[in-house]
C-alpha cells in the first residue's frame, strides 16, 4: 500500500480539490465529510482517474467523538495517515449575539479543535516514520483584522496560522512539514452556504482564485516546507500591507470595507 492522506471537508470546494491533488500524486486517500453521497461520487472520480484507493468516512467535526472516530477508522483498515489536509470549515454569518453560544461552540470544535485533535493523533507516527504532511487551511482573514460579524472566523484562522507555525519548527528536523494555505476568495460553495454569495460576487475577479490553484500551491508549499503561503498574488499584497498598517488604521480600513464582504443578517451557517 502506498502513503495516505487523510482530507477534511472534501466533498466540495477546496477540500474535493486536495483530494484530487493528493490522488494525482500518487497517494491513497481518506476522505470525510457529512455529506455521504457527495463523498462517494469523489471517490468514484478519483479511484476512475487516478487508481488509487479511497476510503470513504462520513463524520461530522462538530461532533467532539469524531476526530478520534475517524483515526481510529484508519486504524482498523490497516492505515495510518501519511499526509493531513485539515480543511473542513465554515463561516457564521451575523454578530456574536446572533448565535448562541452552542452554536459558537460547534463552530470552534470544527474550525480549531478538530484541526489540533487529528494533528495530534497523527503527529507521533509522523515522527516515527520520520514523514508527514500537514497543511491545515486557514485563510487571509487570519493576517488580517477582523470585521464586524463572523466574529471568530479570522480569530480561528489567526491561531491555525501560528499553531502550524509551531508544528513546521517541531517537525522540520524529522522530516515531517507543517503549512498553513492561506487562500483568499476561492470560487467554492463557502459563500453559498454562509449567504454572502450575492454581495462577495461583485468583488474584482482578480481577487479570486479557482479551489485547484489554492490546492495545487498549498501542496507544492507542504513539500518545500514552507510554513505559511498565502496563495495568489493580491492576497499576498493584501497580507503584507496588513502586516504594516498601525493596527488603529488596520481596523478603520476593516470597519469601513468589511460591509463588501461580510453579512451581518440574522441567518445562520453550519
Amino acid at each position: 500500500m502506498g502513503r495516505l492522506c487523510l482530507v477534511t471537508g472534501a466533498s466540495a470546494g477546496i477540500g474535493a480539490a486536495f483530494a484530487r491533488e493528493y490522488a494525482r500524486r500518487g497517494y491513497d486517500l481518506a476522505v470525510t465529510a457529512r455529506r455521504a453521497d457527495r463523498l462517494e461520487d469523489l471517490a468514484r472520480e478519483i479511484r476512475r482517474d487516478h487508481g488509487v484507493r479511497v476510503l470513504v468516512l462520513p463524520a461530522d467535526l462538530a461532533d467532539p467523538a469524531a476526530p478520534a472516530g475517524l483515526l481510529a477508522a484508519l486504524a482498523r483498515e490497516g492505515r495510518a495517515a501519511d499526509a493531513l489536509v485539515n480543511n473542513a470549515g465554515y463561516g457564521l454569518p451575523g454578530t456574536f449575539a446572533e448565535s448562541d453560544w452552542r452554536t459558537h461552540s460547534a463552530f470552534l470544535q470544527v474550525m480549531v479543535t478538530s484541526y489540533c485533535e487529528l494533528a495530534h493523533g497523527v503527529w507521533a507516527g509522523m515522527l516515527a516514520r520520520r514523514f508527514g504532511r500537514i497543511i491545515n487551511v486557514a485563510s487571509l482573514a487570519g493576517h488580517l483584522p477582523s470585521a464586524a460579524g463572523h466574529t471568530m472566523y479570522a480569530a480561528s484562522k489567526s491561531f491555525l496560522i501560528r499553531f502550524t507555525q509551531a508544528l513546521h519548527l517541531e517537525g522540520a528536523p524529522q522530516g515531517v512539514h507543517a503549512t498553513a494555505v492561506c487562500p483568499g476568495f476561492t470560487y467554492s460553495e463557502f459563500h453559498d452556504v454562509n449567504g454572502t454569495r450575492g454581495i462577495v460576487s461583485k468583488l474584482p475577479k482578480a481577487l479570486w482564485q479557482s479551489a485547484d490553484d489554492v490546492a495545487r500551491q498549498g501542496a507544492d508549499a507542504c513539500e518545500r516546507n514552507q510554513a505559511v503561503i498565502v496563495t495568489g498574488g493580491p492576497n499576498k499584497a493584501i497580507a503584507a500591507l496588513g502586516k504594516i498598517l498601525p493596527d488603529q488604521l488596520a481596523l478603520a480600513v476593516m470597519k469601513s470595507q468589511g460591509a463588501r464582504f461580510r453579512r451581518t443578517g440574522s441567518a445562520h451557517g453550519s
